[in-house]
């Protein structure tokens, strides 16, 4: 049985997908031992109650710096023991110990094909935007293991999502998440909880 984390900052769609598939046995042999936000009062928070998971705050706005919160949150994430951190619109940088401690254990979901609109700055619904700006015609979700760098971990799959000509940000991004987002991070979470991914030289495999 994988034990899961998920952290989140917003409203937690991409957490709900996670419910759902879990509801409907498209993700199995997991088990959610909590959500994590780092903003009080959170959409995310109320759907992790809806299904009696526990729904943590940790944010760096309740401590007096930054390594003090990075300290705090890899604690508290080693004193839950998940054997995935879920990253489902999570919008604050995993300290690098606890990138270190969990190393290819924490997944992320990022709207967009790497390496194309990622990194520092590309975050939510800026990518869409960013997107539109250049005019390009194919879009889309990546699900990757989260290492040092800024997007820049393992590829564990993407899905491609057309533009359309008359988009804006806010309708791109919600295709994006019925057309790959919402798709791509429950069937990555059902492979890694069934052993049918595994990393070598920092490439995914597919072994089942």
């Amino acid at each position: 049985m994988l034990k899961i984390v998920v952290c989140v900052s917003g409203g937690g769609t991409n957490l709900q997908a996670i419910l759902d598939a879990v509801d409907q046995n498209r993700i199995t042999n997991v088990e959610l031992l909590a959500v994590i936000s780092n903003n009080r009062g959170t959409k995310a928070l109320e759907r992790a109650a809806a299904h009696h998971i526990p729904g943590l705050v940790i944010s760096p706005r309740d401590f007096p710096d930054r390594e003090a919160f990075n300290e705090a949150f890899t604690e508290k994430m080693c004193e839950l023991g998940p054997d995935l951190v879920v990253l489902a619109g999570f919008l604050v940088k995993i300290p690098p110990r606890m990138v270190s401690l969990f190393s290819n254990r924490i997944v992320n979901i990022h709207p967009s094909l790497i390496p194309s609109f990622c990194g520092v700055g590309y975050y939510g619904l800026k990518v869409h935007e960013k997107v539109l700006e250049r005019g390009v015609r194919v879009t889309g979700a990546t699900v990757h293991f989260v290492n040092e760098g800024m997007d820049e971990g393992p590829i564990i799959a993407q899905k491609a999502v057309c533009v359309e000509e008359d988009d804006t940000p806010e309708v791109l991004q919600r295709r994006v998440m019925e057309q790959a987002e919402w798709i791509l991070l429950p069937k990555a979470i059902d492979d890694i909880a069934n052993g049918r991914i595994e990393v070598a030289d920092n490439r995914v495999r597919n072994v089942g």
